[in-house]
């Protein structure tokens, strides 16, 4: 190869790493603007209210009875924010979890109480509040102030449920665990949701002891036809026995789930075969089986 050449073959060489750093820059650029521009909208939906707040029941399986419901904050579709999925996965990457979580808790229990107001259920039924582990950490985090809008709001602090997910992994179980043990002392109740999914832990259980536990929608669907399944939530329920803890299984959408997972002894469901989220809080209904279990007969919708 003659001096040309390579001189060539090295100006060649330098356009490609200059052009290469060049591209890197511009796409570090292009996600520092996209950030900005997101960031900027979710601040503007926490200052403007414009999250929709739904309402999902939580059903006693034996008698059909709405003991709760669970809050869902979902934001409204726009070109930076096209699913509910994308929107929660920024705020996990945004300095904004905090106060993100604060105006959800808030919006939630406000909506529960409007929404409610005047009816019987104002003063019985459970709300299940979706919950960062790592907020309740949060030294800014104050549970007096939470106490102190249940009181405005007229609802009792045992109504409440923090659900908590192992997405977020808990790694100090016995600090946790103590500032669990305060929120309880003040009357709030624990639910640890996911479980079975596989990010979930018997030692998150142990430690914890949550009041209730939810299991994920990945175990209940179809678990009248899977053996693998079955034997999971076997010994998730006996477990449940034994720590005195609460099952509630999620994502119901069939009748052969429910009457399965009923048979086995699960004491609450939710889904929407029992009833979907709605904004206004709607009691759900339980579907009813003939005696062969074949031919279901649901008394009005189940939504």
């Amino acid at each position: 190869m003659d001096i040309q050449e390579t001189s060539h073959l090295f100006s060649t060489f330098k356009r490609s790493i200059f052009y290469s750093y060049f591209k890197h820059l511009n796409n570090r650029r292009m996600k520092e603007v996209l950030y900005y521009k997101r960031l900027k909208e979710l601040q503007k939906i926490m200052k403007n209210n414009t999250l929709d707040t739904f309402f999902q029941p939580i059903l006693k399986l034996q008698s059909g009875e709405t003991i709760g419901y669970e809050a869902l904050n979902r934001p409204p579709v726009t070109n930076l924010f096209p699913n509910t999925d994308t929107f929660y996965e920024f705020v996990g990457q945004s300095n904004q979890v905090f106060l993100f979580e604060c105006f959800c808790r808030n919006i939630s229990l406000k909506r529960f109480i409007n929404r409610l107001k005047g009816s019987v259920r104002q003063r019985t039924s459970l709300l299940f509040i979706n919950i960062h582990p790592h907020v309740l950490l949060d030294s800014n985090y104050h549970s007096g102030e939470t106490l102190q809008l249940l009181t405005e709001l007229g609802i009792e602090p045992n109504q409440v449920v923090f659900e908590l997910t192992e997405r977020s992994a808990v790694t100090d179980f016995e600090l946790f665990e103590k500032v669990l043990s305060n929120y309880r002392s003040q009357g709030y109740r624990i639910a640890i949701d996911d479980v079975g999914s596989g990010y979930n832990s018997l030692k998150t259980l142990i430690y914890l002891k949550p009041e209730f536990i939810k299991l994920d929608r990945s175990l209940i669907q179809n678990i009248d036809q899977n053996i693998e399944q079955q034997q999971l939530v076997k010994l998730i329920i006996e477990y449940a026995k034994q720590s005195s803890t609460e099952i509630i299984a999620e994502g119901i959408e069939r009748t052969e789930e429910l009457h399965f997972i009923r048979e086995q002894g699960v004491h609450y469901g939710q889904g929407y075969a029992l009833g979907k989220p709605h904004q206004e809080v709607k009691p759900g209904i339980l579907p009813k089986y003939s005696v062969n279990h074949q031919k279901t007969i649901v008394e009005g919708e189940a939504s």
